[in-house]
């Protein structure tokens, strides 16, 4: 098949991750005249600095100071660590500090360094800032189920103002990897399995956290992360190996980060994980060639939590001072918590090993990264304790964690018009291990969280239900044990009730960093108790909890009603209450495939064809397995309301696009309930056939709209000329002519397609 050159424009777009990238908002870049201000004075303190000042620069270490919320005042009596780290602060051996929090102790800190260091330079503060500070919003995958962008920007931005009054510069988000094997424990991090969401979402959260300007004190400096393929690691084991081809690496777990650079992100985060054979905090040729010759990446990079000290594990370098060597020349500019750069850095230049231009370039990407914050003008950012008390935990903050956790709610499952529920008139059981549970509705990487600020499942129930209300709670279970005489009480309570709310999932602690899971369904005490439960007769509304697709079984599967809650945050019980009982209709749609069995994984809706597709499961030697066919339970863009959505089929524009050229695809949508309903209109496309074999369905757009009761809408989405082009067997951006199938769904499974040709 004959590649067919393409415009320059369109090149550059599909390298920024696609078409999309085109319309993805740019942050304010720096003036001129300032960024070369900024540059003279660092290259000014380059020229002073000591080999050892320089070290100090590229070394980051926890924050021994500000890990206690009431942190270390002048006159307090400091620890060994917190002398220690004072006295590497002083000499200048230390250029940032992680995952400390609190205005109290900034200006305490700080002053180490710019008033008793010999050069004055500022420290960074960073912190694992990932959905929220005190004020904690819906897990990353849980509001990506939102598909709302704004929301996402919102949140990120409202995370930015605690985190920047509590004294932080920086924050180690958004986790921008793509997610298609749920086994992988941090795939509640990210956006889920698709490109297009992927890229929108690393944008978004980009420009929340970061503001429209880096040097106030509530802009967060973000940190796109892990660069790159660490969501692809083999077997979903969490820091294990990734393998994959060029092609796959460029079509598919590059471009959110470059839509995350492209959105303002002045830093990333190296991974854990080997990419064929080359540890990529050692790898050269993504840190150096692509990030910066490719892409022209101006900030800087910092290691994941020693991973540069881990290339020794993985048989890449042969101790410390080997690693700090490679890890520096691939372009790891900053080493965080192992200590090698300031160990081995002096000695690596000195011996020749190093050049000090390159040691020389990291400082400067540093120091200049420290200049556009406004740090050197302003060091103590984040230090007014009044101010960092206005702002956390605020009634605007808690207001909007609790449309973020609505919002992110998907109904998969509603038999009969089972929900919403009756506030009153009805006995209500509400059973299971999250039922009053405080802990675990916060979900992983919530280290700061405000336990305070929680809201449980039972209580918000119970403020939605008021004093007219009827609700037992019964644990029945614990996570993953038995409680003795538990699934009893929960079958009394069940029988007594005319409803019952099961309340099952996983832990904050089953899903996240380390939480590689080989079986993904619910622990058996769980299944245990909701077989017991469902046997007494009564209807059964499950809500999950969980941080990834999990597999459905038994009674959970069979409930005749299903609600997706993810892990919500603070206001968890008052949003699940908000959907639950109908105040607000729930508008979630998933991120992630739910596959019907666990061996399944890696599942995706975006796989190829093979050769020998199966139709249906009584055809022989096809690509499926035994037990089931090769699809989802709950497939990608799934979600329902409270009323029922009806598509025409799709209508095209024209039966051919010109090169060049667009066109139109259009859906009429026909709600058939009593309620609007807020459905999400999905396009998607396939490339029948290409040089390169495409996805069955590609995500090209997407558009949410109001169908009112009993009403219809016409719904237009545009498909343009660049939403076709794909990585071709050059690895450049191509197109070809050809048929193409053209979706308007409601999720990924979903619809008949029409057809148009692309003519040259």
């Amino acid at each position: 098949m004959r590649h067919l050159p393409l415009p320059a424009p369109t090149r550059r777009m599909l390298l920024a991750g696609g078409a999309v990238a085109a319309g993805l908002m740019m942050a304010p870049r720096i003036a001129a005249a300032q960024a070369q201000a900024n540059l003279d004075r660092v290259n000014a303190l380059i020229a002073r600095m000591t080999i050892e000042e320089k070290a100090g620069q590229l070394t980051l270490q926890n924050d021994p100071f500000r890990w206690r919320p009431e942190g270390v005042n002048p006159g307090d009596t400091l620890d060994t660590n917190q002398e220690q780290t004072a006295a590497e602060i002083r000499a200048g051996r230390m250029g940032a500090l992680f995952n400390g929090v609190g205005a109290a102790t900034t200006r305490f800190v700080q002053e180490m360094a710019v008033r008793d260091s010999r050069l004055g330079i500022p420290l960074l503060f960073a912190a694992d800032i990932v959905h929220g500070l005190r004020t904690t919003f819906p897990v990353p995958l849980g509001e990506a189920a939102s598909w709302d962008l704004d929301l996402a920007e919102r949140t990120a931005r409202a995370a930015a103002v605690e985190g920047g009054a509590a004294g932080v510069h920086q924050t180690y988000a958004p986790m921008v990897d793509i997610g298609r094997d749920q086994r992988w424990g941090r795939v509640v991090e990210g956006a889920g399995e698709d490109v297009l969401l992927g890229n929108l979402f690393a944008a978004a959260r980009t420009r929340g956290f970061q503001g429209d300007d880096l040097k106030a004190w509530s802009s967060l400096l973000a940190c796109p992360k892990h660069f790159v393929a660490y969501g692809a690691a083999e077997a979903g084991l969490d820091y294990n190996s990734t393998d994959m081809s060029e092609l796959e690496l460029r079509s598919v777990y590059l471009p959110p980060f470059k839509a995350a650079f492209d959105a303002g992100a002045l830093s990333t985060m190296s991974g854990f994980n080997d990419l064929n054979g080359v540890p990529t905090s050692g790898n050269k040729w993504l840190l150096t060639d692509i990030l910066r010759g490719e892409w022209g990446f101006a900030g800087f990079v910092v290691s994941d939590y020693t991973s540069e000290e881990e290339l020794i594990a993985h048989g890449y370098a042969a101790d410390g001072r080997d690693a700090a060597r490679i890890a520096l020349m691939a372009g790891v500019d900053m080493s965080m918590k192992s200590g090698l750069y300031m160990k081995h850095i002096p000695d690596l230049v000195q011996s020749g090993d190093v050049p000090m231009a390159r040691v020389d370039e990291a400082v400067r990407r540093v120091l200049m990264t420290k200049a556009a914050l406004g740090l050197f003008e302003n060091p103590y950012r984040g230090s007014d304790v009044r101010v960092e008390r206005r702002v956390t935990g605020s009634r605007e903050h808690l207001a909007l964690a609790r449309e973020a956790g609505r919002k992110s709610i998907v109904l998969l499952k509603n038999e009969n018009g089972l929900l919403p529920l009756p506030k009153t008139g009805q006995r209500i059981a509400l059973i299971g291990p999250f039922g009053a549970d405080k802990v675990d509705l916060f979900g992983p990487w919530s280290i700061f969280k405000d336990a305070r600020l929680s809201v449980s499942l039972e209580e918000g129930l119970r403020a939605a239900m008021g004093a007219g209300g009827s609700l037992t709670v019964v644990k029945g279970s614990d996570v993953e044990a038995p409680i003795a005489g538990g699934v009893e009480t929960a079958v009394i309570a069940a029988s007594q009730a005319d409803v019952v709310l099961l309340a099952v999932g996983e832990s904050q602690n089953m899903s996240a960093e380390a939480q590689s899971r080989v079986d993904i369904g619910l622990p058996e005490p769980q299944l245990a108790l909701a077989e017991a439960v469902a046997a007494t007769g009564k209807p059964v509304v499950v809500l999950l909890r969980h941080g990834r697709a999990v597999e459905l079984s038994g009674a959970v599967k069979d409930a005749p009603a299903i609600l997706a809650t993810w892990f919500l945050g603070s206001e968890t019980g008052n949003a699940v209450a908000d959907v639950l009982f109908g105040d607000h209709a729930p508008t979630g749609r998933l991120p992630v495939s739910f596959p019907h069995f666990s061996g399944q994984s890696p599942f995706y809706y975006a796989h190829k064809s093979t050769g020998r597709p199966a139709a249906s499961r009584d055809e022989g030697f096809k690509a499926q397995f035994r037990e089931t066919a090769n699809a989802a339970l709950y497939p990608f863009g799934h979600g329902l309301t409270y009323a029922p959505v009806q598509y025409s089929p799709v209508r095209l524009s024209a039966p051919a696009m010109g090169w060049n050229g667009e066109l139109t695809a259009t859906v009429t949508l026909t709600n058939r309930g009593a309620r609007e309903a807020s459905e999400v209109v999905q396009l998607y496309i396939r490339d029948r056939a290409a040089s390169i074999t495409q996805p069955i369905r590609l995500l090209k757009g997407y558009r949410r709209v109001t169908v009112p009761a009993g009403g219809s809408v016409e719904v237009s989405l545009p498909l343009r000329f660049a939403d076709l082009l794909f990585l071709g067997p050059d690895l450049e951006p191509t197109v070809e002519p050809g048929q193409f199938d053209v979706w308007l769904a409601p999720n990924a499974q979903a619809g008949e397609p029409a057809r148009f040709s692309l003519t040259r």
